[in-house]
This record gives structure tokens, C-alpha cells and sequence, in this order.
């Protein structure tokens, strides 16, 4: 007679733990607010969020909308990727549009090679207030920037989407307060106490899809204001460039007009891994040039309204 020895399984870890406090503010949130969104960008700390949120209401489909600020200056792999998951998951997608600011005079036309990516918080709060969302979940995370360090997980904004860092909730014993007063709506960030790492070993582990300009590829890239910037319709040679042909990937994603490339060979997440275990620069540090204008350019944007 042959015995069959029970399999060890296998210890709960920080990414364990990390993941069920994000579901549990996730559904604490559903469960407090009346019209919840969660903000997609098609970049791969919104796949990670969406992908918990998935996880968080299963097996029913996801309770609330997904809702995507297009500035016009997008990747096309983003959007390509932004499309076919919302679709594979049979969820509402609501497209807000830059350009329709800017046709609606509501910001200013930064002209064809200007930068757009500052100009979306109109963009958000004016789809907040259209469709009456009272709580947007967002993937920011707090070792991003110090402007989202100071943030809480639960970060309430007033009846013109403006944040006081001066006038939050205590989170003690991640004990929150979601209930949301007349006229203000929250925005939510699950992630908040990951970092870059852990999210690179739990798309790992999840097997999390993401756009392919995430992993190593060639393209022609110029040289501007200490960035690797990709050739496209935003983006073109100015008289001083020269076009050099690089093997690279993208750190985070914005705008492609504002995005800059990271010189690697990885293409896999296992090499990514191993090089972010070994970097020394946050992924917003040196590749976002709208990140640049000042050292409060994130926490300006913040009490704006912006994500």
C-alpha cells in the first residue's frame, strides 16, 4: 500500500498581506459609497488594482465602472491593452476626454506638441460630477512621490475635487472612515503602501497581463531634458536632436509626449524584477517630465483635484 504524504503549503508572505488589505478597502469602499469608479490608465499599477478588484467581488463582475482619462497623447499599446481587458472582463468602460476640454474651452489648447498630461484634472472631475461618482479607486502609491506620501489611504476632496493634506481622517489600526458628506466624493488607494517591487513580484505571481511597452523593445528615441523620449506624432526631432535606435522599456506610462524610456534588456518580468531590486530612482524620479516643473508639481496638481 503506498501512502501519499500531505504537500506543504505554502506560508503566508508580505504580498498575502498587502493583497488582502487591498480587498478589504476595496470592498469596504463598495460597501460604504453609493457610485464607486476605479480609475484605469491601461498601466501596471491600474492592472494590478483592477485585477484586485476582480479578485475582491468575485465570482459576480465587478460592481462599478472603469473610467480612463484620455488625454490624446496616449500610447497606442496602451489603449489597444485598456480595450481588450475591459472587455475580457465585460466591464463599463467611461472614456474621459481631454480633447473635449479643450473643445469645450474649459483648459487651454497646449497646441499640438504641448504637454497634456497636467491638464487632466478637469478632464476627471468634470466625469466625477456627470456621473455622479462618489469614490474613485485609484493605483497611486505613496513611495511614488512625496506629495502622495502624505496622502491616506482614504483621501477625501471637497465639492470642487480640491485635497488639503492639513484636513485628513486619522487612519489608525487601518480602522477608516468612508463615510463620504454632501457635495464631497473620496478617492481611494489600495496601493498605497506597496512599492514598485512588490508590485512587479505580485504581477509575477498573479500572472497579471500588461502592454507590452512595458518590457524590453527597440524604438528611435531623442535625447530631451535628461529623458529617453519615443518618436511619435508628439514627439519629433528638434534641429540640435540626433535619432538613436535603443533597446528599451517604460518604467510607468503617461503621456507618450512626456514619458521617458529606460535603456534595458528585460523582457521578461523575472529581469524586471531583478532590476528594480537594483535601482536606485523611483519610476516617476527620472522618466516623467511633467513630474519636473517644480519640486510641488505632484501635491500643486493635488489640491487641484488631480488623481
Amino acid at each position: 500500500m503506498t501512502t501519499t504524504l500531505p504537500q506543504p503549503t505554502r506560508g503566508i508572505d508580505h504580498l498575502d498581506l498587502l493583497e488582502a488589505h487591498a480587498i478589504f478597502i476595496l470592498r469596504e469602499v463598495a460597501a460604504e459609497c453609493e457610485r464607486p469608479v476605479l480609475l484605469f490608465s491601461g498601466g501596471k499599477d491600474s492592472a494590478v488594482l483592477l485585477h484586485l478588484a476582480v479578485k475582491a467581488f468575485a465570482p459576480q463582475h465587478l460592481p462599478f465602472p472603469v473610467l480612463h482619462v484620455d488625454t490624446g497623447h496616449n500610447f497606442q499599446e496602451v489603449l489597444d491593452f485598456r480595450d481588450a481587458t475591459v472587455k475580457k472582463l465585460g466591464a463599463q468602460l467611461v472614456v474621459a476626454k481631454v480633447q473635449d476640454s479643450i473643445d469645450q474651452g474649459r483648459v487651454a489648447d497646449p497646441g499640438a506638441l504641448g504637454l497634456r498630461n497636467r491638464l487632466q484634472t478637469v478632464s476627471l472631475l468634470d466625469a466625477i460630477n456627470e456621473h455622479g461618482f462618489d469614490a474613485a479607486f485609484g493605483g497611486a502609491r505613496r513611495d511614488e512621490d512625496k506629495a502622495r506620501a502624505k496622502e491616506r489611504i482614504l483621501s477625501f476632496r471637497d465639492a470642487f475635487g480640491q485635497w488639503d493634506p492639513r484636513h485628513q481622517r486619522p487612519e489608525l489600526w487601518q480602522l477608516y472612515q468612508g463615510k463620504v458628506n454632501p457635495g464631497e466624493h473620496l478617492r481611494a488607494f489600495p496601493l498605497s503602501d506597496w512599492t514598485e517591487l512588490d508590485v512587479w513580484q505580485y504581477i509575477q505571481r498573479e500572472n497579471v497581463d500588461l502592454p507590452s511597452i512595458y518590457f524590453a523593445h527597440e524604438r528611435d528615441l531623442v535625447q530631451r531634458d535628461g529623458m529617453w523620449l519615443a518618436l511619435c506624432e508628439w514627439i519629433v526631432p528638434r534641429e540640435n536632436e540626433t535619432v538613436i535606435r535603443k533597446r528599451v522599456r517604460y518604467r510607468t506610462v503617461g503621456d507618450a509626449s512626456c514619458t521617458g524610456a529606460v535603456v534595458s534588456d528585460a523582457d521578461d518580468v523575472a529581469a524586471i524584477i531583478h532590476e528594480v531590486a537594483t535601482a536606485n530612482v523611483s519610476e516617476r524620479g527620472a522618466t516623467r517630465a511633467d513630474d519636473k516643473f517644480s519640486e510641488t508639481a505632484m501635491e500643486d496638481r493635488k489640491r487641484e483635484g488631480y488623481f
